[in-house]
């Protein structure tokens, strides 16, 4: 977009502009996310702890037509309408890159205030899914290695044996052959799948998962392959492929669009991590410190002479589904989620960028209460199952510290032995908000201070 579009949509020359990334793995809550922080920007009754709004700075809030004219609009209206309406759902998660654009008027504080005329801060959000930034890992990477890393870690995961199998029944040293191809992929793309709703998060290429237009195209279609004596045609083809798929498709990405983020969010599932058991922990305890990699700005290769300079100024790191739990547990998830990606941190090497994280619930879907169970009252939340029901629910208790977990997730243990850490499905509480208030949240409000208050 150039000077003369923005023009044309009033935006002033001297307006900022803050580009907001918003990302995370699957069913991390990115689309509840941006909605609700969207519908209390623009209503700010809820939004205490952001400062411009509680002080009265924060004017007035509008949506504008996105910047970019060939990224899809985020869906905000159709999705606050699913979260807020008579019979509320959760809306479908994010399948591609998508974008808005929401204005602030903003007053300007201080002792020149009264001197100083209102500005606009147009806040730029940008959606996309966090499975494409996996496929960072694979820029350095060749085909024979990647490959050999893929099945060293596949044994144990679901819909590996089916694969395995699969694999085992081709001649590698064959011609090649089209549909043999095609069946492979489709097999290693079924166990990707198989292995996301099992809870698992290191499952590259990302796009396999999320193919969107490109479902079907050569470059998306190889697998991992063991390595031959002599040559092997079919492995040949799937170097090929792979080679394709980073220059055509993970490349552009970040050419365009990941290199002008300003601000990050990176939302993590722990809770859904913990539950799912010790490998699952562990499996996205390394999955983020491969995904935090993108951001640093050190990095050599490739990213370095892409992003040049530019850094992300701010980072935060937001275990979601706080709601699940009884706030007293809160502190604990909140220092988990810190320890899980410490060394995700550490290794980023983020000079010059401020990160922190916390725990939020960008939608809360529970209320607090306490349940007797053996005599003790526990702190449960209690909340509609997404077949109606309505339900109290003890998740179990989180350990003070997070080696507790942290620890046998390293060392390969397959089940915890000092606790079992349940999950459960709530659907949307009925929209109850006074007008002026956006929909409820947990910590919502910390969060924009964070990422966009000192611009405000």
């Amino acid at each position: 977009m150039g000077l003369g579009s923005d023009l044309l949509r009033g935006i002033g020359v001297g307006d900022p502009v803050i580009r907001l990334g918003v990302t995370g793995l699957s069913r991390a809550g990115k689309t509840v996310f941006i909605t609700s922080l969207v519908a209390n920007l623009m209503d700010r009754g809820r939004m205490t702890a952001l400062k411009a709004a509680a002080d009265g700075s924060i004017k007035a809030a509008w949506l504008q037509p996105q910047p970019d004219d060939t990224v899809p609009r985020f869906e905000f209206e159709n999705h606050l309408a699913a979260l807020t309406g008579p019979e509320p759902y959760w809306p479908e998660g994010t399948r591609h890159i998508s974008e808005l654009r929401l204005s602030l008027r903003v007053q300007p504080s201080g002792l020149l205030s009264g001197w100083r005329k209102p500005q606009t801060v147009h806040i730029d959000i940008v959606d996309y899914p966090g499975e494409w930034l996996l496929d960072l890992r694979l820029m350095e990477r060749s085909y024979d290695e990647w490959s050999a890393e893929v099945l060293s870690r596949m044994p144990g995961r679901p819909g590996a044996e089916d694969y395995l199998a699969a694999l085992a029944a081709v001649d590698l040293d064959a011609r090649l052959d089209e549909q043999t191809a095609q069946s492979l992929s489709a097999s290693y793309t079924a166990h990707l799948q198989a292995a996301r709703e099992a809870g698992w998060s290191d499952c590259t290429p990302g796009r396999f998962l999320l193919p969107g237009e490109m479902a079907g195209s050569p470059a998306l279609t190889f697998a991992p392959l063991p390595p031959v004596e002599g040559k092997s045609p079919l492995r040949r083809e799937f170097a090929r492929r792979y080679e394709a798929y980073k220059s055509r498709i993970v490349k552009p990405f970040f050419r365009d669009h990941f290199a002008r983020i300003d601000r990050q969010v990176v939302l993590v599932d722990v809770l859904g991590a913990i539950h799912a058991g010790p490998p699952a922990l562990e499996d996205l305890r390394r999955t983020m410190a491969d995904i935090l990699s993108a951001f640093n700005p050190g990095r050599t290769g490739w990213l370095a002479q892409l992003l040049g300079l530019r850094r992300v100024e701010r980072i935060l790191f937001a275990a979601t589904k706080a709601d699940h739990l009884h706030h007293t547990q809160h502190p604990r998830l909140a220092n988990i989620a810190t320890a899980l990606l410490r060394e995700a941190r550490d290794r980023a090497d983020f000079a010059g960028a401020r990160t922190e994280a916390m725990a939020i619930a960008s939608l809360r879907a529970t209320t607090e209460a306490m349940i007797e169970q053996n005599g003790q009252d526990l702190p449960a939340v209690r909340g509609t199952l997404m077949d109606g029901r309505r339900a109290a629910f003890y998740p179990g208790e989180l350990p003070a510290d997070p080696a507790q977990l942290l620890v046998p997730a390293r060392e390969g243990k397959t089940e915890w032995l000092d606790g079992d850490y349940a999950a459960m499905n709530f659907r949307p509480a009925a929209d109850t908000s006074r007008p002026g208030d956006g929909p409820p949240h947990i910590r919502l409000d910390r969060a924009a201070e964070f990422l966009i208050g000192d611009r405000l």
